[in-house]
């Protein structure tokens, strides 16, 4: 019923996509298998650190602007500050 609690106490169960797929299912094991599912695993982490520090430190979370055009220059403004802290951190090319 809608509003119970489960078992284990929690208003909501969560059910993970993993332990609906069953562990003998044909795409488990290529895409365990493939390169190319692990290099977008480490892309994908990079592209959510940015937009994870975009929300967190570049108040991305809940704009302070209105219209599309100026809540566009505030992202890339706040693009163009990831981008310099990203160099700031860079090592220097020359020894």
């Amino acid at each position: 019923m809608r509003g119970q609690l489960d078992p284990q106490g929690r208003m909501f169960s969560y059910f993970s996509p993993e332990s609906r797929v069953p562990a003998d299912h044909p795409l488990r094991s290529i895409k365990a298998r493939q390169a190319s599912y692990a290099v977008s695993q480490r892309k994908r982490k990079r592209v959510e650190e940015i937009f994870g520090w975009m929300k967190a430190f570049g108040g991305l979370r809940r704009t302070r602007f209105r219209g599309i055009a100026r809540v566009q220059l505030h992202a890339h403004f706040v693009g163009a500050a990831y981008n310099l802290l990203r160099l700031s951190r860079l090592r220097p090319l020359t020894g």
